[in-house]
């Protein structure tokens, strides 16, 4: 990639939610870098090449990253995994405060509201570190005023992962979303789920398991509805296609050509 087509930012916070496993860091964001809650960014770190085309010993490598941060943020923030011996993630995860890292000047991605047609229910499931888009699409203001129920499902291992359920829950006291929450508790519905664990108030089992045996809308108080609910899926390839094979059978399907759909699906990995 030419250096006209990216931008040098600088990492300006990071943050570990599980030692060696899943953090979160910010980097500084170009005016001109604009993007839609829910789609990623391409990063770029520097790696030792010897084999390098320009001579320098360097090589840029460059991987997907779903954007936390809402679109009018200054800065852009990410949520990684670190997976041993990953080209990318092991440097990744030793970046600090004033390291560089490359980012993309084109945003990507189609997990946006934009993927189907409005409904009265959105419904976000994610595992692991597939919750980051859906924290930026809960800063979005047209999904408060569209939506009568917005519903985030994230499963993990372990309650250490259930990272950003401080930033979700808080929601309903910010200062423009709590004015949708005030009289509507149900407005935003926030559901855990922790499988290797027992742990207060989450659920337990893997999310496919909790739709066919109907216990995630019972602890929604939402009925999965193709024709009222729009669905979005972000975590696991195998979650993913596991999800997209059940929702299927109860009438859920993605936009085609001259046929709206109501489930948006990333396919980064």
């Amino acid at each position: 990639m030419t250096a006209e087509k990216y931008t040098v930012e600088t990492v300006t916070w990071v943050k570990t939610w599980v030692p060696h496993k899943l953090f979160s860091f910010r980097t500084t964001r170009s005016p001109g870098f604009r993007f839609a809650p829910g789609q990623f960014a391409r990063l770029g770190i520097e790696r030792q090449d010897p084999d390098a085309e320009d001579g320098s010993g360097q090589r840029i490598v460059w991987r997907a990253y779903s954007i936390v941060s809402a679109p009018y943020d200054d800065f852009l923030e990410f949520f990684s995994i670190v997976v041993p011996g990953g080209e990318f993630t092991s440097a990744l995860e030793h970046l600090r405060e004033g390291d560089r890292i490359y980012v993309d000047k084109t945003s990507f991605g189609f997990l946006t509201t934009a993927a189907f047609p409005a409904g009265k229910d959105l419904w976000m499931l994610a595992s692991g570190t597939g919750l980051a888009p859906f924290v930026s699409v809960l800063q979005d203001l047209e999904v408060w005023e569209t939506y009568d129920h917005l519903i985030v499902v994230h499963s993990v291992r372990t309650p250490q992962e259930l990272v950003y359920r401080d930033v979700i829950e808080g929601l309903r006291n910010h200062e423009v979303f709590g004015d949708f929450c005030r009289g509507r508790p149900d407005k935003l519905i926030y559901l855990p789920s922790v499988t290797r664990e027992k742990v207060e108030g989450a659920m337990s089992d893997r999310i496919t398991t909790l739709i066919a045996n109907g216990e995630l809308e019972r602890r929604a108080g939402v009925t999965l509805d193709p024709a009222r609910s729009r669905v979005m899926l972000c975590g696991n390839p195998d979650m993913v296609s596991d999800l997209r094979k059940l929702l299927a059978e109860r009438g859920f399907g993605t936009s085609r050509r001259g046929k709206p759909g109501n489930l948006a699906v990333e396919n980064y990995w």
